[in-house]
């Protein structure tokens, strides 16, 4: 059982990445903040993070945003592809808690998806990609906490509020355990 798990987890990391390339290429919303879109990726991240846990959330964030900087024609912004993966990872450590595959979400774990995500986005987009920034790229102080100042709050709300509605629409597929179909 356990290497069915694994496989599951291998596919999932392939799929959750290229949705994360797709949606953050192709589906990006531009904002009013130079250089920083609204990102309907960290929906999946946050979904296939809450179901498969850190490594895989990880691992989604930092494949997904690196595709997605290559595919532009330049090199990765290495500050936001760790933040992306740091994302995933954060989302991630809440898996066990949130037990997405067992079906059920309810309001004590929407609760939790969304601590997780203010988290995770919050600590990941106001404090290690401007750092990033700051050292890897000498960038600007005040134009990089901008940017995740708003990459956070974008970022949390499209985490939550669409990747919330995606986990409750999977949940919804789940038969739970002991329930019979009764005609």
């Amino acid at each position: 059982m356990k290497n069915n798990n694994s496989i599951k987890t291998v596919v999932a990391i392939g799929i959750g990445a290229a949705l994360f390339f797709v949606l953050g290429r192709f589906v990006a919303i531009p904002s009013p903040v130079p250089n920083t879109n609204i990102s309907l990726q960290y929906a999946v991240l946050g979904l296939l993070a809450a179901m498969y846990g850190p490594v895989a959330g990880g691992l989604i964030g930092f494949i997904g945003h690196t595709l997605i900087d290559l595919s532009w024609g330049g090199s990765p912004w290495w500050s936001w592809v760790i933040t992306s993966a740091f994302v995933g990872v954060v989302i991630g450590l809440f898996a066990k808690k949130l037990q997405v595959q067992e079906g059920d979400f309810g309001k004590g774990k929407v609760a939790v998806f969304t601590v997780a995500n203010v988290i995770a986005h919050v600590v990941g987009w106001v404090v290690v990609a401007p750092v990033l920034d700051i050292v890897i790229y000498a960038e600007p102080a005040n134009k990089v906490f901008a940017q995740g100042a708003f990459a956070a709050v974008s970022n949390t709300i499209t985490g939550v509020v669409v990747g919330g509605l995606l986990i409750l629409a999977y949940t919804k597929t789940i038969a739970k355990k002991g329930s019979l179909d009764r005609e």
